[in-house]
């Protein structure tokens, strides 16, 4: 019966996942006072990676793919951040263990402040204007260090 229970959960959880994954990026580009949880989705792939779990390495790629095209912002310069990140800033945060919010608060910030600083690079040498740096970001900022604290 147990095992029944715990399959049940894992499909609510799939499905609301990917109703998630398809429907709110759709909602950004609508309402753009919703925040981008760049930062969150990001921190949520990186523990994939470390934990090696198919369905926290997919969705997030998923989600971030989805807002990318949506919000027409280039392809695949998120996850490029993303490794850049985990290879060469995350292992640094290892020595926070012991910490239960160090960790995970300062790769959200530096998370969303290198994506932005590499799609800024984008934009100047591509002579575009990606997206438009106002207090809608910085809400989004502070949102998604919010919801990294309660993950």
């Amino acid at each position: 019966m147990d095992i029944l229970f715990r399959k049940d959960k894992r499909s609510v959880f799939l499905f609301l996942s990917l109703v998630f994954i398809l429907f709110y990026p759709m909602l950004i580009s609508i309402y753009v006072f919703l925040p981008l949880c760049i930062g969150v989705v990001s921190y949520i792939f990186i523990l994939g990676l470390e934990k090696e779990k198919t369905s926290l390495i997919v969705l997030p790629i998923l989600y971030i793919l989805n807002l990318e095209v949506n919000l027409s912002l280039p392809l695949f310069l998120n996850m490029m951040s993303i490794l850049v990140f985990y290879l060469l800033v995350y292992p640094y945060f290892q020595y926070f263990r012991r910490c239960f919010f160090c960790r995970p608060l300062l790769s959200v910030i530096s998370l969303d402040l290198m994506y932005l600083g590499i799609l800024f690079f984008y934009d100047f040498v591509v002579q575009t204007q990606s997206i438009y740096l106002d207090k809608i970001l910085l809400y989004s900022l502070i949102v998604d260090m919010i919801m990294v604290l309660i993950l």
